[in-house]
């Protein structure tokens, strides 16, 4: 029977929160039981000479899985120097979710599992009416939501997963333990125990 092409989209409740790190782990993870990994991350802002993010994951998709013969302008097709929202970030640029789609077909020729990473959380607009979300949405894909260990992840991460539920998106969640870990297992961790039935780490 003849693999079945699938899309992990990792988004989070915030920017600067782990995901990167996130398509890291799950790239490695599946490379590892001998799928063909693939990454994408369809909008890098902050870039000044070229996209931080988008380049270590393409040089690491490519150690993974020599058969992946995309270019950075493949993998980060839309690339702004303004660390902002994609809409404010953008300018005069139109952003293309018609193109993005694209972009991902053709990196799924190279690969059985593609890795895209959102840029921010789920409210992140790209457009003035069209945000990260939407574009979650227009993938047939497993979320992946990553949230962190800092005091007030508590807020952030039933918003985003409520977010996530109203708009019939399935989703898994981890938490990225990187912030205040000291003080999560005292701070936070009571209450997701209470909460959640079961609770996924990085």
């Amino acid at each position: 029977m003849k693999n079945q092409k699938k899309i992990f989209f990792i988004t989070a409740t915030n920017t600067d929160i782990g995901k990167t790190k996130a398509c890291e782990i799950f790239l490695k993870k599946f490379a590892k039981k001998g799928k063909k990994v693939g990454y994408f991350k369809p909008i890098e802002t902050g870039v000044s000479d070229k996209p931080n993010d988008g380049m270590k994951m393409l040089n690491l998709t490519k150690k993974l899985n020599s058969d992946f013969q995309a270019t950075i302008d493949d993998v980060v097709p839309y690339k702004f120097k303004l660390p902002a929202s994609p809409f404010v970030a953008s300018k005069n640029t139109k952003i293309n979710v018609n193109f993005i789609k694209e972009k991902a077909n053709y990196l799924l020729k190279f690969c059985d599992i593609l890795i895209i990473e959102g840029a921010g959380g789920l409210m992140v607009p790209i457009t003035k009416s069209y945000f990260m979300i939407d574009l979650i949405k227009e993938f047939t894909c497993k979320t992946i939501l990553i949230s962190p260990s800092a005091l007030g992840s508590i807020n952030d991460t039933l918003l985003s997963q409520q977010a996530l539920k109203n708009a019939n998106i399935k989703f898994d969640w981890y938490i990225n333990l990187y912030k205040n870990k000291k003080n999560f297992k005292k701070i936070t961790l009571p209450f997701y125990k209470e909460y959640f039935d079961e609770i996924n780490y990085l």
